[in-house]
């Protein structure tokens, strides 16, 4: 592939179970953030701060998990953010001022916690907006919180269609968008991949959760009209993000002798089932067809291997949401250069949520939620310049040009439900573990 191989490694109340996260975050995350940037604080007493923003510099927050079921997908993610706002405070910062960036709040894959998070951020930091979250479960947890504090919430990677069903019935305000695209799109393209391996009978076996469910219904709908059945429809099976075992879930989606089965998994909770589904002798012959959430270097491993040595995972296919924006190859280089890794996945989807704030920011001339909702779509869309770096784009809008963002993930065209449409990656795990990109795929938008 040219552009993007994401295959190398790649509650006393809230505020103080937040805090001690924030403690080894901050550490963490050290060298990428940007050191000309003042950390901020929350308002002294005798003092206002206006919601979703402060009277002083642009002030930002992520809401990423470094722990949790998420953990080893999101954790890269935690290092794009600082690196957006290091840039851009090299450049000038926004409306004449360096940007703040709080340290990222660990999620932990759990929406209590997402919540609580996103309650400190609005609340206590005064941010303007937030990268986050990455599960969908989360997010839906902590977008209410950022509406009802004017906060924009950009999420790199929270995928179910639920978003866009409540957006519709005006539920953000404009306070909510994403850069990684709806599964409503993913889920039409794993059906297309299936169907292309001519697979006629495949069964769903899903997270319990809005991305879990989501992307299941869209899922059954795709592959049915693609010409497929669907051998568990009648009653799907879903698990518990919480369960420790799996054997009736299994047993439920593998035992009606599917050719494949469509798993819509986390990577801690994921890899249990499908080490569950190989003890029991379900997966044998089964094609197991997988998604991003179990797209992480870690998930062979924690699957673990055959008595022989192989690994379990080895040849299950899946899709993923790739990056071939136009200013993927120059992301690349800096993050070879600041991290010394290769770039893994859903790092150019967070890098384009922090652009947007920054962006809309300096469109707007304000440091405010409010200020940034009203630009958003504006940067984001035609017409425009289209630009490709933030620091060129800044800079436009300081003279006030209109621009047109071209990120790292993709165009970022964001609509009035604040969802892009983005591309797929197929890939698969080898006979040593690794995870391989093979080729693309598009949405099967089937009619």
């Amino acid at each position: 592939m040219a552009n993007l191989a994401f295959t190398q490694p790649f509650r006393a109340i809230a505020t103080a179970s937040v805090m001690m996260s924030i403690g080894f975050l901050a550490a963490a995350c050290q060298e990428t953030t940007p050191p000309t940037a003042p950390q901020g604080s929350s308002p002294s007493p005798g003092t206002s701060a206006p919601a979703g923003g402060t009277t002083q510099g642009l002030k930002l927050g992520s809401l990423l998990p470094a722990t949790g079921d998420l953990a080893s997908i999101g954790q890269p993610m935690l290092a794009a953010v600082p690196l957006l706002v290091d840039t851009v405070n090299k450049c000038g910062g926004v409306n004449g001022a360096p940007v703040t960036l709080v340290p990222n709040v660990d999620d932990e894959t759990d929406p209590t916690k997402g919540a609580e998070g996103m309650t400190k951020l609005a609340e206590v930091d005064r941010v303007a907006g937030v990268v986050g979250s990455f599960a969908s479960s989360v997010s839906s947890a902590a977008v209410p919180i950022a509406v009802r504090n004017k906060v924009v919430l950009i999420s790199p990677g929270s995928t179910s269609p639920v978003f866009t069903e409540r957006a519709k019935k005006g539920e953000f305000g404009g306070y909510w968008a994403r850069t990684a695209p709806p599964d409503t799109y993913q889920a039409q393209a794993l059906a297309k991949l299936a169907s292309e391996k001519g697979f006629k009978k495949a069964a769903t076996l899903v997270i319990n959760n809005d991305y879990g469910v989501g992307f299941e219904k869209e899922f059954v709908q795709a592959f049915k009209k693609l010409g497929g059945t669907i051998t568990n429809e009648a009653k799907p099976t879903r698990y518990d993000p919480k369960a420790t075992t799996f054997a009736t879930e299994v047993q439920a989606a593998f035992g009606g002798k599917p050719d494949a089965v469509a798993a819509i998994l986390y990577v801690d909770t994921g890899s249990l089932v499908l080490k569950s589904a190989f003890e029991q002798g379900l997966s044998k012959g089964v094609q197991v067809m997988l998604t991003d959430g179990m797209y992480s270097p870690d998930a062979p491993q924690q699957v673990g291997k055959t008595s022989d040595g192989q690994f379990i995972l080895s040849g299950a296919i899946g899709t993923v949401p790739g990056a071939n924006g136009k200013s993927l190859d120059a992301l690349t280089k800096l993050w070879k250069e600041r991290q010394g890794r290769d770039i893994s996945a859903f790092v150019p989807h967070s890098w384009d949520a922090a652009a947007l704030l920054v962006l809309a920011a300096q469109a707007a001339k304000t440091n405010t939620g409010e200020g940034i909702r009203s630009k958003l779509k504006d940067v984001a869309n035609a017409p425009g310049k289209e630009v490709t770096d933030v620091c060129e784009g800044l800079e436009l809008l300081r003279k006030g040009e209109d621009i047109n963002y071209q990120g790292a993930s993709g165009d970022v065209d964001i609509d009035d439900n604040g969802d892009v449409i983005g591309s797929y990656d197929v890939w698969n795990v080898k006979q040593d573990g690794g995870l391989s990109i093979t080729g693309k795929v598009s949405p099967a938008i089937a009619k």
